[in-house]
């Protein structure tokens, strides 16, 4: 009998420090070694950004309006800057939010296991930050760095700034949801230029997704943007 409690009270021992271990691993081991991965990522964007200027296309407003009467104050010549995808898990942008003390967080192309890892993801099916559509990101709230941790403080109005080989993309936050993971509806394209980012709701649980939608107040495309939008609202 005494022999069964000893193997009971050892085993109750082991687990709880396997347990314990674990939790540390996770929350504690794996934003250390994403410490490292950022860094490392950061010096090498800030390199590939202080390379040559963007070259842009010149848009003539009447000439792509089509007889469509222009929105106020967009100049005779819009300028256009168009940016490739890049290749999958490679690191592309900055991300700042302000509101939640994030500041240039990299960004990397991908939303698979491993690039999350390393940072938080863009959805490869969607346009990239600044360009026309709806540009999504998702991170992670509690390991890796946890770059989403504090997402349940933003609120409405709330600026969000990517920074890409472009230029600088600001947004601000338009809508918070919480849905559940099955709710893709959350990613389909929306007319002028957005950025939706995702992450786990509630904290510590996969069970729903807490999700932020900001649209685009100002960046180097911007005035494409409105172009873009004055065309479709007339067809």
């Amino acid at each position: 009998m005494r022999y069964r409690v000893q193997v009971v009270g050892w085993t109750l021992i082991w687990s709880g420090l396997f347990i314990f271990g674990y939790i540390g691993w996770q929350l504690f081991v794996t934003d250390w070694l994403n410490a490292g991965v950022q860094a490392e990522a950061a010096t090498n964007l800030s390199d590939t950004f202080a390379g040559p200027e963007p070259v842009a296309d010149s848009v003539d407003t009447e000439e792509f309006l089509e007889g469509v009467e222009p929105p106020p104050d967009l100049p005779q010549v819009v300028e256009y800057f168009p940016e490739d995808p890049p290749p999958h898990g490679e690191s592309f942008a900055f991300l700042s939010i302000p509101r939640i003390g994030l500041d240039e967080v990299v960004v990397y192309e991908g939303v698979d296991t491993d690039t999350l890892k390393n940072g938080p993801g863009h959805l490869e099916t969607t346009p990239l930050p600044g360009q026309t559509g709806n540009a999504v990101i998702s991170g992670h709230r509690t390991t890796y760095g946890r770059p989403f941790f504090d997402f349940d403080l933003l609120n409405v109005g709330d600026q969000v700034m990517v920074e890409t080989a472009i230029g600088t993309h600001t947004y601000e936050i338009r809508q918070i949801e919480v849905v559940l993971p099955t709710d893709v509806w959350v990613v389909d394209a929306r007319p002028g230029s957005w950025l939706t980012m995702t992450t786990c709701e509630p904290k510590f649980s996969a069970r729903q997704r807490l999700v932020v939608f900001a649209e685009m107040v100002d960046g180097p495309n911007l005035q494409w943007i409105q172009l873009n939008e004055a065309r479709s609202a007339a067809t």
